[in-house]
């Protein structure tokens, strides 16, 4: 599937800023010289600067334009941000990833499944286990739940490499959003062994639950992520909404 205009100059905005093209702090060139860079109307340029905004990449200042403010996130953890694979991750800050599964059936939603993730009761799907790496530590237990009616063929091979990359590339599925919830959970005896982890010194870990939809608005992927509790780090950026009367200020 095409991507869209705003997109593409959204990416690219992005890199630049990241690579330290657009300086810190100074604002990004002006709407009317966006536009005839990237030859585009000029509700695409404030739609891509809409999304930098939301994601913590600059700051629209009213009357003076738009404000690189984007600090570089220490990469010795992997850090829970936007919808982005493990692998595209690792390599888009310069990591070594690696994924291994440990498991890979073919088996029906039971009733204890259907429950936990929302899945219709008796779908086939896929259950993946994998184990994944950065820099060579294991960081990362996933356990992978994906309905076969929308990601036919995946196969081992493919879930060592990147899902989604083939779920885009091959399948041209349209991954729109996840809903995510974040927990503290008791370490297992599996989160012990691979993640190499001292139950005496460590007794829980972060857990991500993710809820993934595609364009369809059909949840596709339900996905339970175990971290190594040294090496997780979650990254938001946060909005607040004027809502309070000016009168107590």
């Amino acid at each position: 599937m095409a991507k869209s205009k705003y997109d593409v100059i959204y990416k690219d905005l992005k890199r630049k800023i990241e690579t330290d093209e657009f300086v810190y702090q100074e604002l990004l060139p002006s709407e009317n010289l966006l536009i005839q860079t990237y030859n585009c109307s000029r509700n695409t340029v404030r739609r891509a600067i809409g999304r930098l905004v939301a994601d913590g990449y600059v700051q629209s200042l009213q009357g003076k334009g738009v404000r690189n403010i984007y600090r570089p996130i220490e990469q010795s953890a992997f850090t829970l941000g936007e919808i982005e694979s493990f692998r595209e991750s690792a390599l888009r800050n310069g990591q070594i990833p690696k994924t291994k599964v440990l498991l890979f059936v073919e088996m029906s939603v039971d009733e204890r499944l259907s429950n936990c993730c929302g899945f219709p009761l008796g779908s086939e799907i896929y259950y993946i286990q994998r184990l994944h790496y950065l820099d060579g530590i294991p960081l990362i237990i996933n356990h992978n739940y994906f309905l076969k009616e929308f990601t036919h063929g995946l196969t081992k091979e493919i879930a060592e490499e990147s899902i989604y990359e083939y779920l885009e590339q091959i399948l041209h599925m349209t991954i729109v959003n996840s809903r995510r919830i974040m927990t503290v959970e008791k370490i297992t005896e599996i989160d012990e062994k691979c993640l190499k982890l001292n139950a005496e010194d460590y007794n829980c870990m972060a857990v991500v639950s993710s809820f993934t939809y595609n364009s369809q608005g059909v949840m596709f992927e339900y996905t339970q992520s175990r971290h190594h509790p040294n090496y997780f780090r979650f990254h938001d950026n946060a909005v607040r909404t004027q809502t309070y009367n000016k009168k107590y200020v």
